[in-house]
């Protein structure tokens, strides 16, 4: 145990269950616990629960934070066995089944880790500051503001290759997130930015999307690929694949092919799970996903169990288990199932199955394309039904309702109410104690001189 930390313990008797992350699989195996006769814990490093399939929308203007984010407490509030802690795993003691946190240490019977996963820059981590991924709120009001401020500065450019440079836009990665936030901004530039410049026709700003891939959106089948790629195209969007990225910094981004100079590069390339394997020594695969038996219990590692992005899990076909948001929502109820059988006696569920329903990936404005085992649909008919998905699995009546009504507002007026360009907060000087108290007498003399008067 940490020097100064506290040990927190149960007292009712009861099994304790201990959740790491309070993503899609945590919460819902938080949730299938609610009837389970287990104290529950659950731990997250934010306070938050975020919605990341519309992440790009905070992005790109069309939502603020609070329209995809919910307080955890608040989404748990009822639920009488969980308490919710705000704090940071830094590893976890197998022998003495602990979870170290940066304040306490939390002691578990059974622990599950969903702690998710984050950018991947194939070991260029020097590449993240000039090219931000899309996982966080902190990172969709980031990518924001560079959107943003491009076209602001611009419109302040007097050098002709200095504004192309700025209104160029480079988004790497042909999946689903690249797909959606390269349409997005060119969806943003031709019509909500389009009257709001003077000096620049923010409609003529270019996107590109760079994928290292034969084509973008692998998931999908060539047919759909194909259409997604024409749709693109027919937006202004230019779609480069089989270009790898070699080089990127503030500038812009060196491919295979060439320099492509940019004002905003945007990562979509790839993602690397969460040091959780590394907390547990257990065995991992090359992006840092846990190896975890049929049940998603860590082999070799008693009552701990990993899920979602955590987990590196195969299908029946031998393909894993893809790092999507309904994937980590099974395992979740599937481990919160398989634990309240155990802790209740009863016979334990079979092996986890993944079952797939489909993928969605929306392109612009009234258009995106829908893969539902023998259901194909492209173009308005998919924008539709990939709206309500989302709106429908938004967390919370309020949500949903804002949610609605501001994509039907947008449709209606083309406008994108949350163009708010925000700057990080920058750390407070610190005044030594010496400086401080001149300050205090200074301001003492001059309240005592004015009261004179």
């Amino acid at each position: 145990m940490g020097a100064g930390k506290s040990r927190q313990t149960g007292t009712s008797g009861r099994a304790k269950v201990v959740i790491v992350g309070g993503g899609f699989g945590g919460l819902y195996a938080a949730r299938g616990l609610a009837d389970a006769p287990v104290d529950l814990v659950l731990i997250d490093r934010q306070n938050h629960h975020c919605f990341q399939p519309l992440l790009y929308q905070v992005a790109t203007a069309a939502l603020s934070p609070a329209d995809v984010a919910w307080p955890i407490r608040g989404i748990l509030s009822d639920q009488k066995n969980a308490t919710v802690l705000l704090d940071t795993v830094t590893g976890i003691d197998t022998a003495r089944r602990v979870v170290e946190t940066a304040e306490t240490s939390i002691p578990y019977d059974h622990l599950i880790l969903a702690t998710g996963s984050t950018h991947s820059y194939f070991g260029n981590d020097d590449w993240a500051e000039a090219a931000p991924g899309l996982k966080r709120i902190e990172d969709a009001t980031e990518i924001r503001r560079r959107i943003l401020l491009a076209f602001e500065k611009a419109e302040l450019a007097r050098d002709e290759e200095r504004r192309r440079r700025l209104l160029t836009f480079v988004v790497v990665g042909g999946g689903p997130t690249g797909v959606e936030i390269a349409g997005a901004i060119r969806d943003m530039a031709r019509h909500t930015l389009a009257a709001d410049f003077r000096n620049i026709d923010a409609g003529a700003a270019r996107v590109l999307i760079v994928e290292a891939g034969p084509r973008i959106l692998p998931a999908f089948n060539d047919t759909l690929a194909g259409y997604a790629k024409k749709a693109l195209e027919r937006m202004g969007v230019e779609v480069l694949t089989e270009t790898k990225v070699i080089g990127c910094d503030a500038g812009g981004v060196d491919t295979e092919g060439g320099r492509i100079e940019a004002g905003t590069i945007i990562w979509a390339a790839g993602v690397v799970a969460s040091p959780a394997g590394v907390w547990l020594q257990a065995p991992m695969q090359k992006n840092g996903q846990v190896r975890v038996a049929e049940d998603l219990s860590v082999p070799g590692v008693p009552d701990v169990y990993a899920i979602g992005d955590t987990a590196f899990v195969l299908q029946q076909d031998e393909k894993p288990v893809p790092g999507i948001a309904p994937a980590a929502k099974q395992m979740g109820s599937y481990v919160a199932k398989l634990l309240s059988a155990r802790v209740s006696g009863r016979p334990l569920p079979g092996p986890f199955v993944y079952r797939h329903r489909g993928d969605l990936a929306t392109i612009g404005r009234k258009s995106a394309i829908v893969q539902l085992r023998r259901m194909r649909l492209t173009g308005v008919s998919a924008w539709l039904f990939w709206g309500a998905v989302h709106v429908f699995f938004l967390i919370g009546t309020r949500n949903r309702v804002a949610v609605a009504y501001k994509w039907m507002w947008d449709y209606l007026t083309l406008q994108r109410g949350a163009r708010l360009i925000t700057e990080p907060a920058q750390p407070r000087t610190r005044v030594e104690p010496a400086e401080e108290e001149r300050r205090e007498e200074e301001k003492a003399t001059r309240l005592g001189t004015r009261s004179a008067d």
